[in-house]
């Protein structure tokens, strides 16, 4: 669906330099937009790009803005802004509330009328599941899993039982949360698994990527706080919990009993050794071992 640059500029907080009524379609690099899409320049090495830019409007700051030659919308932050427009012009695809023919339903789960249940989903007792949910075709729903409006289980996603997600959480195919935490007690060499009783308990507007594993706790549960961000093959160990608007890149892997702070950022392939605890705005690089507590806040 088009929008005019007044109602995007609106919709995203920016300064309208240009025709109000100019009509955007989509969004494309620099380098690439056409008449009826909208970029941005986010980085300065890119301003050379900027006067042979054929877009219809570009994002940017107003340092930029003399250089652009074309319709212009000034912010402080032009890629946030940009994520904002593409949000906004490229939505979610929609779907049709009901259950699938093919899906197994047990008859003491909950769900709500507007709420959609894919091919071959399995939905187990007592799982509740709100409205405007998607539930994508494949994917297994423990027993007693709560599920939060507007949540978006893409495909092939694993809720073991007891699994508590807010609103409006994305999970992308292959994620399972909620598998018993690698817990183990040594009895004379051997090996005696420790009972996994907890829950995982995710908050609202937390995104997971492909195949992440989040394990369940012990006794307490495993906590993912509102606004969490985590990529592709990330594994989360049993009774840890990250602090909200933490961003957690592909392969990471967070042991056990680890308290992680708010807005912190993991790099791909770190390792966090179990028991520790990391301060607020915390920034560990990629591929980083970590096997003491970080005290200090940023």
């Amino acid at each position: 669906m088009p929008y005019t640059l007044k109602e995007i500029a609106d919709s995203i907080g920016a300064q309208l330099h240009g025709d109000p009524e100019c009509q955007i379609e989509g969004v494309a690099s620099l380098a690439r937009a056409e008449t009826g899409q909208i970029t941005f320049l986010g980085k300065p090495r890119l301003s050379r790009l900027l006067p042979e830019s054929r877009a219809s409007a570009v994002i940017l700051t107003a340092i930029d803005q003399p250089n652009c030659r074309t319709n212009a919308l000034v912010t402080a932050n032009p890629y946030a802004a940009y994520v904002k427009a593409a949000q906004l012009l490229h939505p979610p695809p929609g779907f049709t509330p009901g259950v699938d023919a093919n899906a197994v339903v047990h008859e003491s789960a909950q769900i709500a009328p507007s709420a959609f249940v894919g091919a071959c989903a399995v939905i187990g007792e007592h799982a509740r599941i709100a409205s405007a949910a998607f539930v994508g075709p494949g994917c297994v729903i423990g027993d007693d899993v709560e599920i939060g409006r507007a949540c978006r289980l893409v495909a092939n996603v694993t809720l073991c039982h007891g699994v508590q997600l807010g609103e409006r959480v994305l999970l992308h195919p292959g994620v399972v949360i909620g598998a018993d935490g690698f817990g183990l007690a040594n009895d004379a060499g051997i090996w005696l698994k420790v009972p996994q009783l907890g829950r995982v308990v995710v908050g609202n507007d937390v995104e997971i990527g492909a195949n992440t594993a989040i394990d369940r706790g012990t006794l307490e549960d495993t906590v993912i706080e509102d606004g969490v961000k985590i990529d592709n093959l990330v594994q989360i160990g049993h009774n840890t919990r990250v602090g909200a608007h933490t961003a957690v890149a592909g392969c990471a892997v967070i042991a056990g009993s680890v308290t992680i702070g708010r807005r912190c950022m993991i790099g791909g392939a770190s390792a966090l050794a179990g028991h520790i605890e990391i301060a607020d705005d915390v920034v560990i690089t990629g591929m980083s071992g970590v096997p003491n507590s970080i005290t200090q806040a940023g």
